[in-house]
Protein backbone atom coordinates (compact mmCIF):
# COMPACT_ATOMS: atom_id res chain seq x y z
CA UNK A 1 0.00 0.00 0.00
CA UNK A 2 1.29 3.46 -0.91
CA UNK A 3 0.43 6.71 0.84
CA UNK A 4 0.77 10.27 -0.38
CA UNK A 5 0.79 12.84 2.44
CA UNK A 6 0.84 16.63 2.30
CA UNK A 7 0.89 18.39 5.64
CA UNK A 8 -1.29 21.39 6.41
CA UNK A 9 -0.60 22.38 10.02
CA UNK A 10 -1.39 19.34 12.10
CA UNK A 11 -3.58 17.73 9.46
CA UNK A 12 -2.11 15.26 7.00
CA UNK A 13 -3.81 15.06 3.64
CA UNK A 14 -3.50 11.45 2.63
CA UNK A 15 -4.34 9.68 -0.53
CA UNK A 16 -4.32 5.95 0.12
CA UNK A 17 -3.66 3.78 -2.91
CA UNK A 18 -4.86 0.23 -2.47
CA UNK A 19 -3.73 -1.07 -5.83
CA UNK A 20 -2.41 -0.10 -9.19
CA UNK A 21 -4.73 2.49 -10.71
CA UNK A 22 -4.91 3.75 -14.27
CA UNK A 23 -4.80 2.46 -17.78
CA UNK A 24 -1.85 1.43 -19.82
CA UNK A 25 -0.86 4.23 -22.19
CA UNK A 26 -1.55 3.30 -25.76
CA UNK A 27 1.24 4.12 -28.15
CA UNK A 28 -0.99 3.93 -31.19
CA UNK A 29 -3.02 6.96 -32.19
CA UNK A 30 -6.22 5.18 -33.17
CA UNK A 31 -9.26 7.45 -32.88
CA UNK A 32 -11.90 6.44 -30.35
CA UNK A 33 -15.09 7.89 -28.94
CA UNK A 34 -14.76 9.30 -25.42
CA UNK A 35 -17.42 11.04 -23.36
CA UNK A 36 -16.01 14.53 -22.73
CA UNK A 37 -19.01 16.06 -20.93
CA UNK A 38 -22.13 14.73 -19.23
CA UNK A 39 -24.69 15.54 -16.58
CA UNK A 40 -27.28 13.62 -14.55
CA UNK A 41 -30.93 14.26 -15.25
CA UNK A 42 -32.78 14.25 -11.97
CA UNK A 43 -36.35 15.51 -12.40
CA UNK A 44 -39.08 16.92 -14.62
CA UNK A 45 -38.62 20.68 -14.76
CA UNK A 46 -41.36 23.21 -14.10
CA UNK A 47 -40.43 25.50 -17.00
CA UNK A 48 -42.78 25.07 -19.98
CA UNK A 49 -41.47 25.42 -23.54
CA UNK A 50 -43.82 26.24 -26.41
CA UNK A 51 -42.67 26.56 -30.04
CA UNK A 52 -39.28 27.78 -28.88
CA UNK A 53 -35.56 27.09 -29.07
CA UNK A 54 -33.26 26.35 -26.14
CA UNK A 55 -29.48 26.81 -26.37
CA UNK A 56 -27.67 24.63 -23.83
CA UNK A 57 -24.03 25.42 -22.99
CA UNK A 58 -21.61 22.57 -22.23
CA UNK A 59 -17.82 22.59 -21.83
CA UNK A 60 -16.05 19.53 -23.24
CA UNK A 61 -12.97 18.41 -21.30
CA UNK A 62 -11.10 16.73 -24.12
CA UNK A 63 -10.33 17.57 -27.76
CA UNK A 64 -11.68 15.82 -30.81
CA UNK A 65 -12.20 15.92 -34.58
CA UNK A 66 -15.93 15.06 -34.40
CA UNK A 67 -18.65 15.14 -31.76
CA UNK A 68 -21.89 13.31 -31.15
CA UNK A 69 -24.72 14.25 -28.80
CA UNK A 70 -26.94 12.22 -26.51
CA UNK A 71 -30.41 13.50 -25.61
CA UNK A 72 -32.44 11.88 -22.83
CA UNK A 73 -36.10 12.17 -21.89
CA UNK A 74 -35.56 10.31 -18.62
CA UNK A 75 -38.31 12.00 -16.59
CA UNK A 76 -40.52 13.13 -19.46
CA UNK A 77 -44.12 12.04 -19.09
CA UNK A 78 -44.89 12.45 -22.79
CA UNK A 79 -43.20 11.76 -26.10
CA UNK A 80 -40.69 14.53 -26.87
CA UNK A 81 -40.53 15.86 -30.41
CA UNK A 82 -37.46 17.90 -31.40
CA UNK A 83 -37.68 19.35 -34.90
CA UNK A 84 -34.10 20.53 -35.24
CA UNK A 85 -30.78 20.36 -33.40
CA UNK A 86 -27.60 22.36 -34.03
CA UNK A 87 -24.21 22.52 -32.35
CA UNK A 88 -21.74 25.40 -32.56
CA UNK A 89 -18.74 26.88 -30.79
CA UNK A 90 -19.83 29.33 -28.09
CA UNK A 91 -18.10 32.73 -28.30
CA UNK A 92 -19.76 34.54 -25.38
CA UNK A 93 -23.17 34.39 -23.71
CA UNK A 94 -25.55 32.92 -26.34
CA UNK A 95 -23.41 34.10 -29.29
CA UNK A 96 -21.54 31.61 -31.47
CA UNK A 97 -18.27 31.78 -33.32
CA UNK A 98 -19.43 32.91 -36.78
CA UNK A 99 -19.74 30.04 -39.20
CA UNK A 100 -19.32 27.34 -36.55
CA UNK A 101 -22.96 26.20 -36.27
CA UNK A 102 -23.61 22.68 -37.60
CA UNK A 103 -26.90 20.85 -38.13
CA UNK A 104 -27.25 17.58 -36.23
CA UNK A 105 -28.93 14.45 -37.57
CA UNK A 106 -30.26 11.28 -35.98
CA UNK A 107 -29.94 8.24 -38.26
CA UNK A 108 -29.97 10.71 -41.12
CA UNK A 109 -33.03 12.69 -40.02
CA UNK A 110 -33.12 16.33 -38.85
CA UNK A 111 -36.04 15.46 -36.57
CA UNK A 112 -36.09 13.14 -33.60
CA UNK A 113 -38.79 11.86 -31.26
CA UNK A 114 -37.83 10.51 -27.84
CA UNK A 115 -40.34 8.39 -25.89
CA UNK A 116 -40.85 8.89 -22.14
CA UNK A 117 -37.77 7.52 -20.41
CA UNK A 118 -35.96 7.20 -23.73
CA UNK A 119 -32.51 8.17 -24.98
CA UNK A 120 -31.08 8.91 -28.44
CA UNK A 121 -27.57 9.49 -29.74
CA UNK A 122 -26.90 11.65 -32.78
CA UNK A 123 -24.93 10.82 -35.89
CA UNK A 124 -21.31 12.05 -35.74
CA UNK A 125 -20.85 15.75 -36.53
CA UNK A 126 -17.53 16.67 -38.07
CA UNK A 127 -16.34 19.54 -35.87
CA UNK A 128 -12.90 20.07 -34.41
CA UNK A 129 -13.14 21.03 -30.74
CA UNK A 130 -10.49 21.88 -28.18
CA UNK A 131 -10.25 20.74 -24.58
CA UNK A 132 -12.24 23.07 -22.31
CA UNK A 133 -14.13 24.64 -25.20
CA UNK A 134 -17.76 25.66 -24.72
CA UNK A 135 -20.25 24.16 -27.15
CA UNK A 136 -23.75 25.55 -27.72
CA UNK A 137 -26.39 22.92 -28.44
CA UNK A 138 -29.61 24.45 -29.80
CA UNK A 139 -32.84 22.41 -29.72
CA UNK A 140 -36.03 23.53 -31.44
CA UNK A 141 -39.12 22.22 -29.59
CA UNK A 142 -42.30 22.85 -31.62
CA UNK A 143 -44.78 21.54 -29.06
CA UNK A 144 -46.84 23.39 -26.50
CA UNK A 145 -46.15 23.57 -22.73
CA UNK A 146 -43.38 20.96 -22.92
CA UNK A 147 -41.69 20.38 -19.57
CA UNK A 148 -38.03 19.31 -19.84
CA UNK A 149 -36.31 16.35 -18.27
CA UNK A 150 -33.44 18.20 -16.63
CA UNK A 151 -30.46 18.48 -14.36
CA UNK A 152 -31.44 21.28 -12.01
CA UNK A 153 -28.07 22.32 -10.59
CA UNK A 154 -25.99 22.67 -13.76
CA UNK A 155 -24.32 25.86 -12.47
CA UNK A 156 -23.81 26.99 -16.04
CA UNK A 157 -25.92 29.62 -17.78
CA UNK A 158 -27.91 28.39 -20.79
CA UNK A 159 -30.32 30.35 -22.96
CA UNK A 160 -33.97 30.30 -24.08
CA UNK A 161 -35.80 32.05 -26.90
CA UNK A 162 -39.17 33.68 -26.31
CA UNK A 163 -42.29 31.54 -26.40
CA UNK A 164 -43.55 31.14 -29.99
CA UNK A 165 -40.24 32.42 -31.39
CA UNK A 166 -40.01 29.22 -33.41
CA UNK A 167 -36.80 27.77 -34.80
CA UNK A 168 -33.99 30.28 -34.16
CA UNK A 169 -31.13 27.77 -34.08
CA UNK A 170 -29.38 29.60 -36.93
CA UNK A 171 -29.04 32.83 -34.92
CA UNK A 172 -25.30 33.00 -34.26
CA UNK A 173 -25.52 36.46 -32.65
CA UNK A 174 -27.58 35.11 -29.75
CA UNK A 175 -30.01 38.02 -29.98
CA UNK A 176 -33.04 35.72 -30.22
CA UNK A 177 -32.23 34.13 -26.85
CA UNK A 178 -33.90 36.48 -24.39
CA UNK A 179 -34.04 34.38 -21.23
CA UNK A 180 -31.62 32.24 -19.21
CA UNK A 181 -31.62 29.11 -17.08
CA UNK A 182 -29.07 27.42 -14.84
CA UNK A 183 -30.64 24.01 -15.51
CA UNK A 184 -29.66 21.63 -18.30
CA UNK A 185 -32.61 20.54 -20.49
CA UNK A 186 -32.49 17.10 -22.21
CA UNK A 187 -28.79 17.19 -23.08
CA UNK A 188 -27.20 14.18 -21.40
CA UNK A 189 -23.70 13.86 -22.85
CA UNK A 190 -21.23 14.86 -25.55
CA UNK A 191 -18.72 12.39 -26.99
CA UNK A 192 -15.62 13.42 -28.93
CA UNK A 193 -13.79 11.34 -31.50
CA UNK A 194 -10.23 11.71 -30.35
CA UNK A 195 -6.80 10.26 -30.92
CA UNK A 196 -5.36 12.34 -28.07
CA UNK A 197 -7.49 11.15 -25.15
CA UNK A 198 -6.59 8.37 -22.74
CA UNK A 199 -10.18 7.92 -21.54
CA UNK A 200 -12.96 9.33 -19.37
CA UNK A 201 -13.02 9.59 -15.57
CA UNK A 202 -16.57 9.68 -14.14
CA UNK A 203 -17.09 11.59 -10.88
CA UNK A 204 -20.11 9.78 -9.43
CA UNK A 205 -21.46 11.70 -6.48
CA UNK A 206 -23.87 14.01 -4.71
CA UNK A 207 -24.05 17.81 -4.20
CA UNK A 208 -20.34 18.05 -3.32
CA UNK A 209 -19.61 16.76 -6.83
CA UNK A 210 -22.55 18.65 -8.35
CA UNK A 211 -20.92 21.81 -6.99
CA UNK A 212 -23.08 23.33 -4.26
CA UNK A 213 -21.65 26.69 -3.12
CA UNK A 214 -19.75 27.41 -6.34
CA UNK A 215 -20.80 30.46 -8.39
CA UNK A 216 -22.70 29.94 -11.63
CA UNK A 217 -20.24 29.81 -14.56
CA UNK A 218 -17.30 29.71 -12.15
CA UNK A 219 -16.19 26.11 -12.85
CA UNK A 220 -14.85 25.86 -9.29
CA UNK A 221 -15.91 22.29 -8.48
CA UNK A 222 -13.28 19.82 -7.31
CA UNK A 223 -13.52 17.77 -10.52
CA UNK A 224 -13.12 20.97 -12.60
CA UNK A 225 -9.81 21.67 -10.86
CA UNK A 226 -8.76 18.02 -11.12
CA UNK A 227 -9.42 18.00 -14.85
CA UNK A 228 -7.41 21.16 -15.40
CA UNK A 229 -4.51 19.73 -13.40
CA UNK A 230 -4.59 16.51 -15.41
CA UNK A 231 -4.63 18.28 -18.75
CA UNK A 232 -1.93 20.80 -17.84
CA UNK A 233 0.41 18.17 -16.44
CA UNK A 234 3.51 18.79 -18.53
CA UNK A 235 5.11 15.50 -17.49
CA UNK A 236 2.62 13.61 -19.64
CA UNK A 237 2.76 15.67 -22.84
CA UNK A 238 5.18 13.17 -24.34
CA UNK A 239 2.43 10.54 -24.15
CA UNK A 240 0.56 9.64 -27.33
CA UNK A 241 -2.68 10.32 -25.39
CA UNK A 242 -1.99 13.28 -23.07
CA UNK A 243 -5.63 14.21 -22.34
CA UNK A 244 -8.08 12.80 -19.81
CA UNK A 245 -11.79 13.63 -19.96
CA UNK A 246 -13.61 14.41 -16.71
CA UNK A 247 -17.35 13.68 -16.52
CA UNK A 248 -19.49 15.15 -13.70
CA UNK A 249 -22.31 12.80 -12.72
CA UNK A 250 -23.18 14.46 -9.41
CA UNK A 251 -26.74 15.09 -8.18
CA UNK A 252 -27.59 17.30 -5.21
CA UNK A 253 -28.94 15.22 -2.32
CA UNK A 254 -28.05 11.92 -4.00
CA UNK A 255 -27.66 8.76 -1.96
CA UNK A 256 -25.94 5.41 -2.41
CA UNK A 257 -29.02 3.43 -1.38
CA UNK A 258 -32.79 3.90 -1.31
CA UNK A 259 -34.68 1.42 0.86
CA UNK A 260 -35.53 2.48 4.41
CA UNK A 261 -34.18 6.02 4.25
CA UNK A 262 -36.11 8.69 6.18
CA UNK A 263 -37.19 10.86 4.51
CA UNK A 264 -36.96 9.00 1.17
CA UNK A 265 -34.40 10.34 -1.33
CA UNK A 266 -35.55 12.80 -3.96
CA UNK A 267 -33.33 11.43 -6.74
CA UNK A 268 -32.46 8.05 -8.23
CA UNK A 269 -29.81 6.52 -5.90
CA UNK A 270 -26.35 5.51 -6.98
CA UNK A 271 -27.03 1.77 -7.03
CA UNK A 272 -29.94 2.37 -9.45
CA UNK A 273 -28.37 4.93 -11.80
CA UNK A 274 -25.00 3.30 -12.34
CA UNK A 275 -25.90 1.95 -15.78
CA UNK A 276 -27.44 5.22 -16.98
CA UNK A 277 -24.80 7.60 -15.62
CA UNK A 278 -21.57 5.58 -15.80
CA UNK A 279 -21.63 2.42 -17.91
CA UNK A 280 -23.49 4.01 -20.84
CA UNK A 281 -20.65 6.49 -21.46
CA UNK A 282 -17.87 6.00 -23.99
CA UNK A 283 -14.24 5.31 -23.13
CA UNK A 284 -14.65 5.22 -19.34
CA UNK A 285 -11.52 4.05 -17.52
CA UNK A 286 -12.09 5.23 -13.91
CA UNK A 287 -15.06 5.82 -11.61
CA UNK A 288 -14.71 8.06 -8.54
CA UNK A 289 -17.36 7.13 -5.94
CA UNK A 290 -18.04 10.08 -3.60
CA UNK A 291 -21.34 9.57 -1.76
CA UNK A 292 -22.74 8.50 1.60
CA UNK A 293 -23.34 11.68 3.58
CA UNK A 294 -26.99 11.93 2.47
CA UNK A 295 -27.70 8.29 3.37
CA UNK A 296 -26.42 8.91 6.89
CA UNK A 297 -28.41 12.14 7.18
CA UNK A 298 -31.50 10.10 6.26
CA UNK A 299 -30.91 7.69 9.15
CA UNK A 300 -29.02 4.95 7.28
CA UNK A 301 -26.59 2.90 9.32
CA UNK A 302 -22.92 2.70 8.47
CA UNK A 303 -23.45 -0.90 7.38
CA UNK A 304 -26.23 0.10 4.96
CA UNK A 305 -23.91 2.61 3.29
CA UNK A 306 -21.08 0.08 3.17
CA UNK A 307 -23.36 -2.56 1.61
CA UNK A 308 -24.45 -0.12 -1.10
CA UNK A 309 -20.86 0.86 -1.85
CA UNK A 310 -19.86 -2.81 -2.01
CA UNK A 311 -22.49 -3.38 -4.69
CA UNK A 312 -21.20 -0.43 -6.73
CA UNK A 313 -17.58 -1.55 -6.35
CA UNK A 314 -18.45 -5.05 -7.51
CA UNK A 315 -20.40 -3.87 -10.55
CA UNK A 316 -17.68 -1.43 -11.61
CA UNK A 317 -14.97 -4.06 -11.30
CA UNK A 318 -17.10 -6.52 -13.25
CA UNK A 319 -16.78 -4.04 -16.14
CA UNK A 320 -12.97 -4.10 -15.68
CA UNK A 321 -12.95 -0.40 -14.76
CA UNK A 322 -10.89 1.15 -11.97
CA UNK A 323 -12.84 2.50 -9.00
CA UNK A 324 -11.60 5.14 -6.58
CA UNK A 325 -13.28 5.70 -3.22
CA UNK A 326 -13.57 9.06 -1.47
CA UNK A 327 -13.91 9.55 2.26
CA UNK A 328 -17.00 11.44 3.46
CA UNK A 329 -16.10 14.96 4.55
CA UNK A 330 -17.22 16.37 7.93
CA UNK A 331 -20.73 17.68 8.42
CA UNK A 332 -21.60 20.11 11.22
CA UNK A 333 -24.30 19.26 13.76
CA UNK A 334 -27.76 20.58 12.85
CA UNK A 335 -31.07 20.24 14.68
CA UNK A 336 -33.88 18.53 12.74
CA UNK A 337 -36.15 20.94 10.85
CA UNK A 338 -39.31 19.64 9.17
CA UNK A 339 -38.38 16.66 6.98
CA UNK A 340 -34.67 17.44 7.34
CA UNK A 341 -33.50 15.02 10.02
CA UNK A 342 -30.38 17.07 10.73
CA UNK A 343 -26.98 15.86 11.85
CA UNK A 344 -25.64 14.79 15.25
CA UNK A 345 -22.77 13.03 16.96
CA UNK A 346 -24.25 9.58 16.22
CA UNK A 347 -24.22 10.32 12.50
CA UNK A 348 -20.67 11.60 12.76
CA UNK A 349 -19.70 8.29 14.40
CA UNK A 350 -21.32 6.41 11.51
CA UNK A 351 -19.44 8.64 9.03
CA UNK A 352 -16.15 7.85 10.76
CA UNK A 353 -16.94 4.12 10.62
CA UNK A 354 -17.66 4.31 6.87
CA UNK A 355 -14.45 6.28 6.33
CA UNK A 356 -12.41 3.72 8.25
CA UNK A 357 -13.85 1.03 5.98
CA UNK A 358 -13.15 3.09 2.83
CA UNK A 359 -9.52 3.64 3.86
CA UNK A 360 -8.63 0.15 4.92
CA UNK A 361 -11.20 -2.52 4.06
CA UNK A 362 -13.25 -1.64 0.98
CA UNK A 363 -10.92 -2.84 -1.75
CA UNK A 364 -11.02 0.31 -3.84
CA UNK A 365 -8.22 0.64 -6.38
CA UNK A 366 -7.32 3.91 -4.65
CA UNK A 367 -8.75 6.31 -2.06
CA UNK A 368 -8.96 10.11 -2.08
CA UNK A 369 -8.98 11.19 1.56
CA UNK A 370 -11.01 14.38 1.12
CA UNK A 371 -12.04 14.13 4.78
CA UNK A 372 -8.42 14.76 5.75
CA UNK A 373 -8.13 17.48 3.09
CA UNK A 374 -10.78 19.82 4.48
CA UNK A 375 -11.30 18.97 8.16
CA UNK A 376 -10.44 21.41 10.93
CA UNK A 377 -7.20 20.47 12.73
CA UNK A 378 -8.75 21.70 16.00
CA UNK A 379 -11.95 19.67 15.55
CA UNK A 380 -11.70 16.76 13.13
CA UNK A 381 -15.50 16.46 12.92
CA UNK A 382 -15.95 19.91 11.38
CA UNK A 383 -14.84 21.53 8.11
CA UNK A 384 -11.92 23.94 8.45
CA UNK A 385 -13.38 27.49 8.47
CA UNK A 386 -11.05 28.43 5.60
CA UNK A 387 -12.68 25.75 3.42
CA UNK A 388 -16.28 25.86 4.70
CA UNK A 389 -19.36 27.18 2.91
CA UNK A 390 -22.31 26.09 5.04
CA UNK A 391 -21.21 23.29 7.37
CA UNK A 392 -22.07 20.70 4.70
CA UNK A 393 -20.29 21.75 1.50
CA UNK A 394 -16.81 23.14 0.91
CA UNK A 395 -16.33 26.65 -0.39
CA UNK A 396 -14.69 27.09 -3.81
CA UNK A 397 -11.37 27.27 -1.95
CA UNK A 398 -12.23 24.00 -0.24
CA UNK A 399 -12.97 22.33 -3.58
CA UNK A 400 -9.59 23.52 -4.82
CA UNK A 401 -7.94 22.02 -1.71
CA UNK A 402 -9.56 18.67 -2.40
CA UNK A 403 -8.52 18.61 -6.05
CA UNK A 404 -4.91 19.60 -5.38
CA UNK A 405 -4.53 16.73 -2.89
CA UNK A 406 -4.89 14.13 -5.69
CA UNK A 407 -1.67 12.66 -7.15
CA UNK A 408 -2.02 12.83 -10.91
CA UNK A 409 -0.02 9.67 -11.56
CA UNK A 410 -2.97 7.61 -10.32
CA UNK A 411 -4.54 8.14 -13.75
CA UNK A 412 -1.37 7.71 -15.80
CA UNK A 413 -0.03 4.33 -14.82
Amino acid sequence: MRSFIRNRGQVGIAILCLGVVGVEVEESRTEKWVTAWATSQQELGEHEISDATVRMIARVTSPGASVRLRLDNTYGQMELRISGVSVGLRMRDAALVPGSNRNVRFTGSAHVTIPPGGSVRSDPIEMRVLAYQDLAISLYVPGSSVRPSQHRGARVTSYLSATNAGDVRSDETGAAFVDTTASMFWLKSIDVLSDYTMGAVVAFGDSITDGSCVPVDGYDRWEDWLGIRLNLDSADKSSSRPYTAIVNEGIGGNTVTFDGLVPPPVSTPGVRRLERDVFSHSGVTHVILFMGTNDLRREATAQQVIAGMEEIISRVKDRELRIIGVTIIPRHDRAPVGENTGWNSEKTSARNRVNEWIRSEAGFDAVFDFDASVRDSDNLDRIDPAFDCDGIHPSPRGYYEMATSVPLDLFRQ
